[in-house]
């Protein structure tokens, strides 16, 4: 994971549940969170290349609170999402046949769209997860934010503000002094 220091302080990944504005006037309302994160078999059933791994579910939820539609793309691994886990940030296995993803859906205002993705990884890895996001938003590629978490974690709250997140102190704690640490051993 990249640890970004701006005007001395850290850019902060969101905490999973937390809603994240994106940061684009082309793009003005439109907003996008990653929830839901449980233990789940995939509903088509495990992929052969998952044996002995534990399988977790999580949701992306695009709402458009702007006054135009946008056409959302969320379907393709890792060009529009990619997971990571465990402490050195391994790629998890992304099981593409079961996904609910999303494929050009027009998001008009004051809607949502959710997909809900299925990884796969052992069971000490998935106590830490990072989670990125470039969905292709009107034909173009955007910004990949980036979400933290685990099984077990605290997900953040399903406030109507970007970030805004009810998570107990610790879990920001934990994560901001993580990112301080990897910032520090990068020096």
């Amino acid at each position: 994971m990249d640890v970004v220091v701006k005007g001395g302080g850290m850019d902060v990944p969101n905490v999973i549940g937390d809603w994240q504005e994106y940061q684009s006037e082309e793009w003005a309302g439109l907003r996008v969170r990653v929830h839901g994160l449980k233990k789940a078999e995939p509903p088509r059933g495990r992929d052969d290349a998952a044996k002995g791994l534990k399988y977790v579910s999580f949701r992306v939820t695009f709402e458009n609170r702007g006054g135009e539609h946008f056409e959302i793309d969320l379907h393709s691994h890792p060009h529009h999402f990619d997971v990571r886990v465990g402490r050195d940030g391994r790629g998890a296995f992304v099981d593409r046949y079961s996904a609910d993803p999303i494929h050009g859906f027009n998001l008009y205002p004051q809607r949502r769209v959710t997909a809900t993705l299925y990884i796969a990884a052992t069971a000490a890895e998935l106590k830490r997860l990072d989670i990125q996001v470039s969905a292709g938003i009107d034909g173009e590629s955007s910004f990949g934010y980036v979400w933290v978490g685990g099984l077990g974690v605290h997900e953040g709250s399903t406030g109507l503000g970007p970030r805004a997140s009810n998570a107990k102190p610790s879990v920001a704690s934990e994560v901001e002094q993580f990112l301080k640490e990897v910032a520090a051993d990068d020096a």
